[in-house]
């Protein structure tokens, strides 16, 4: 139902223009490139002549928080059984194979500290499986299990869907452009 409501498509049109504000200044996009008609460029011109006060509710950081919430919980209705976090480090772990932590931690932007966690609960779970490195002692090898890669398997379908349901509130096109722009913020 709230998906529908009109404070829903407010919010995700305030969060459009408001990504699409900060990277036309960031990235010095042009708009008209984008496809996006008149109305919007014009829109997003006034905003940035008005000069005013902050609001949290504005900020693109805000908005970002906002909407990975709504995936997360997404994430949670569909894949129960493991955090995001997990489900990403083990489904790195099948397309890559044997990785170090290290190496596992960049691939799929965890720090240290992170990753050492998530891999933690998945080696308790039994889902990987770490080996030290015969000539230095100090790095870690991580591999999924023969559990670890049939659970991601089960899930895969439903990490594709989780995806599409996130984007579903944008058309096809926005969904495009979307991701776009958060590739360039990437």
């Amino acid at each position: 139902y709230w998906q529908n409501s009109f404070v829903y498509k407010w919010f995700l049109y305030v969060l459009i223009l408001t990504a699409l504000s900060f990277l036309q200044k960031l990235c010095k996009i042009d708009l008209g490139r984008l496809g996006l008609n008149a109305n919007v460029q014009t829109e997003l011109k006034d905003r940035e002549a008005e000069a005013i006060e902050y609001q949290l509710e504005d900020q693109v950081g805000y908005m970002l928080r906002r909407a990975t919430q709504r995936h997360l919980t997404i994430f949670a209705d569909n894949i129960p059984d493991l955090t995001a976090t997990q489900f990403a480090a083990l489904a790195k772990l099948c397309e890559l194979g044997r990785v170090s932590q290290n190496q596992l931690g960049r691939s799929i932007s965890m720090d240290a500290a992170t990753i050492k966690g998530v891999i933690d609960r998945l080696r308790i779970r039994e889902l990987v499986e770490t080996s030290p490195d015969e000539e230095d002692k100090r790095r870690l090898y991580i591999e999924a299990t023969e559990q670890g890669q049939k659970l991601f398997a089960t899930h895969e379908a439903a990490a594709k869907e989780i995806t599409k349901r996130t984007l579903d509130p944008l058309s096809p096109q926005e969904q495009i452009v979307f991701l776009e722009l958060l590739a360039k913020l990437a």
